[in-house]
């Protein structure tokens, strides 16, 4: 699957920060894989914690039994008002307001 598959071109491509840091900090097959994975990275524009970020996500937390990364990686599509991209769609899938697209099967 590429990027392509689910995004048009002029679509702002955004990364949670923990979304960058597992990403990148996934142990690679090669080195090949992890420039591949790098350069993807870096062509998206990071969704840092910010205030608002973290107080959503400290609602998502009261509201769901969900893991900090994850309420993080949803709170900062929440707030930017972007679709989440992942193929974990179970973690996610009780957060009704939240828009996902699985590149695996969509």
């Amino acid at each position: 699957m590429k990027v392509t598959d689910f995004a048009s071109k002029g679509d702002r491509l955004c990364i949670s920060i923990i979304s960058y840091m597992e990403s990148l900090g996934h142990p690679f097959k090669n080195k090949e894989e992890e420039i591949i994975v790098k350069n993807l990275c870096d062509t998206c524009e990071i969704f840092n914690l910010t205030k608002q970020i973290t107080d959503k996500t400290i609602e998502i937390r009261k509201q769901f039994k969900i893991k900090l990364p994850d309420a993080i990686i949803a709170a900062s599509a929440l707030v930017n008002k972007a679709v989440l991209v992942t193929a974990n769609v179970k973690d996610f899938k009780m957060i009704d307001e939240i828009s996902i697209i699985n590149p695996v099967i969509d």
